[in-house]
């Protein structure tokens, strides 16, 4: 297997891990080489299956022995059945979909629960950025403005805003800056978001 061993002391790795239970069945979509899969399989023995759009990645996926299938999700996941896996993740990839409303009511029919990950726009250091007159850049949003994948960043209070529009439930969030915990002012001083959720009954 040629994961990156660094992949395997990502706090963000260790916080999905500990919402899953083990032998559970999980997708992730737009999973690239298919690291998070690999840290799920290696210590949860969880039934992994990989959604990946990239070739480079995909391929990536598949030489790390990840199921995983080539796919746009922008498409859909009308090959899935309703409630076929336990949780459905996006991780730090929401901020790359064109329709995000359309991706959360499909990882919600799919999965019994969802988890999304995403960087925070409203980050400090990010606000700072911006008061300078700049686009933020940063390890979490590594891309200059005219070459970023990223269409739809949020912050924190946005997401929680169109949970509550789409009447999905937050079952737990972790915000985290550099491997920490941050519960006070997560909007301003939290850098990743990380929600557990469910359909609201």
């Amino acid at each position: 297997m040629s994961t990156d061993i660094n992949h395997l002391y990502r706090q963000d790795f260790a916080i999905i891990a500990g919402w899953l239970g083990f032998g559970s069945k999980a997708l992730d979509l737009g999973c690239g080489d298919g690291a998070l899969l690999s840290y799920l399989q290696d210590g949860l023995e969880v039934k992994g299956y990989g959604v990946e759009k990239d070739d480079t990645n995909w391929l990536a996926a598949m030489q790390n022995d990840i199921d995983v299938i080539q796919m746009d999700l922008e498409a859909g996941l009308s090959e899935f059945e309703d409630n076929s896996f336990d949780t459905v993740i996006l991780s730090q990839t929401l901020q790359a979909m064109h329709n995000t409303e359309a991706i959360l009511q499909e990882m919600l029919r799919v999965g019994h629960e969802v988890i999304v990950t995403f960087p925070n726009f409203g980050y400090w250091r990010n606000r700072l950025q911006i008061i300078t007159g700049n686009m933020p850049v940063s390890k979490d949003l590594p891309y200059e403005w005219y070459n970023t994948p990223n269409v739809h960043l949020c912050t924190i209070h946005d997401f929680d805003a169109l949970c509550h529009q789409l009447n999905i439930t937050v079952i737990e969030r972790k915000v985290v800056t550099n491997g920490n915990d941050v519960s006070f002012m997560p909007n301003w001083f939290g850098n990743l978001a990380m929600y557990r959720l469910k359909r609201s009954n």
